[in-house]
């Protein structure tokens, strides 16, 4: 495999620290020695390699922002960007499964969790010797969770929780899961950990996309759980959209990732796929197309840097989030479009990467918020007027 040679148009290497090229060079060194050479054969199988996860975890990639003190690695948010970045060029099934581990799973309990929650199972999660998941969207209610039918009735010192989760990445390995339900009409988040009776989470196959990652169902049948397993500070529908928030922020820098990968693979064929006697790379509309390639994606670069910036100085506001991921997704599934055409027929075989990534974008684009919901998210912002309903 030749040497990757990521698009930095505009020198926007010089404004990372030091720090943040370090942590973004050694992941990126991994994805490339360790984890593209198996992708392959996951993605044709529907499988994620689980052997991989302690050493994700020994990168610290498992709720990077988080205190040390909870096994967290206490980078600042442009490190754990860029971190997002390098794992979706490796494939967005490897970054989605560390998004939920950090933003959805270690998030919520770091933020709304007891401090014995936390002491129990932050450590463990940071460490890989616990995988979690993220109960929100239901069969019938993704853009729109707060309609979930999942409820959860209080029973002495239990709660017992009935309902159906779908869409959900790493169900099936889970050892915990962030499940949300209405209580007395409000919506509230509760831990429900593997093995408890009832509770289920069958694997969901037959994707096209992101086959290399764990989506499962989970089922709640009269799931008791004792009320310490409440998490006490979450409360309403801004409680989990909090938690989305912080997961689409990793999305809006990952997705990057997987453009980027595209387009270095794109530019590199156009310069030795010989046609009409010439390079590809030599006629005037495979560069038209690589040149508005690299403006978007330099543009997406940008955005998602000053996002992390204002995130580091707690000013980035959900509604720039909806912004981030709504752009920098959209951009890297066109890139990947025109990519897989430039590459012809070989777009459609594994032995190339753009392919898989074109039909993982697809997923990416969906999920935590399609582009239209974020379009009206933003048009909210604009002019005060919720277009929802």
């Amino acid at each position: 495999m030749e040497p990757y040679r990521p698009l930095d148009f505009f020198q926007l290497d010089d404004q990372y620290s030091e720090d943040e090229r370090m942590v973004r060079d050694t992941v990126r060194s991994w994805v490339t020695e360790r984890y593209l050479p198996l992708c392959m054969e996951h993605f044709e199988n529907g499988t994620f390699p689980m052997e991989t996860v302690p050493e994700l975890a020994e990168m610290g990639v498992f709720g990077p922002t988080l205190p040390a003190e909870y096994g967290g690695a206490g980078l600042n948010n442009v490190a754990a960007g860029l971190i997002y970045q390098e794992l979706e060029r490796g494939d967005s099934g490897l970054r989605s499964f560390c998004s939920v581990q950090g933003a959805l799973v270690m998030y919520p309990i770091f933020s709304m969790g007891s401090e014995e929650q936390k002491r129990h199972w932050l450590p463990k999660l940071a460490s890989g010797k616990a995988i979690g998941c993220f109960g929100l969207t239901e069969p019938d209610f993704g853009s729109n969770p707060g309609g979930m039918l999942t409820v959860a009735k209080k029973d002495g010192k239990n709660f017992v929780l009935n309902g159906r989760k779908m869409w959900i990445t790493n169900g099936t390995v889970s050892d915990v899961a962030v499940v949300w339900a209405r209580l007395d009409g409000k919506i509230r988040g509760f831990l429900v950990e593997k093995g408890t009776p009832g509770f289920s989470a069958p694997e969901q196959k037959h994707k096209f996309s992101l086959r290399a990652s764990v989506t499962s169902e989970l089922v709640l049948e009269d799931v008791r759980i004792p009320e310490s397993n409440l998490l006490p500070k979450s409360e309403g529908l801004k409680a989990p959209l909090s938690c989305l928030t912080q997961a689409r922020y990793g999305i809006a820098w990952g997705a990057l990732g997987a453009a980027l990968s595209c387009f270095d693979e794109a530019l590199r064929y156009s310069k030795s796929r010989i046609v009409f006697d010439k390079p590809l790379a030599g006629f005037q509309i495979p560069q038209k197309k690589l040149a508005d390639m690299a403006t978007q994606i330099t543009l997406g670069q940008m955005m998602a840097l000053h996002m992390g910036r204002l995130k580091d100085q707690d000013k980035l506001t959900p509604q720039h989030v909806s912004m981030g991921k709504r752009n920098n997704c959209q951009l890297a599934l066109d890139v990947a479009r025109v990519c897989r055409d430039m590459l012809g027929a070989n777009g459609i075989s594994l032995e190339y990467q753009t392919g898989r990534h074109m039909v993982n974008l697809e997923s990416v684009n969906t999920y935590e918020g399609t582009y239209d919901i974020h379009t009206l998210a933003i048009g909210q912002e604009l002019t005060g007027i919720p277009a929802f309903r």
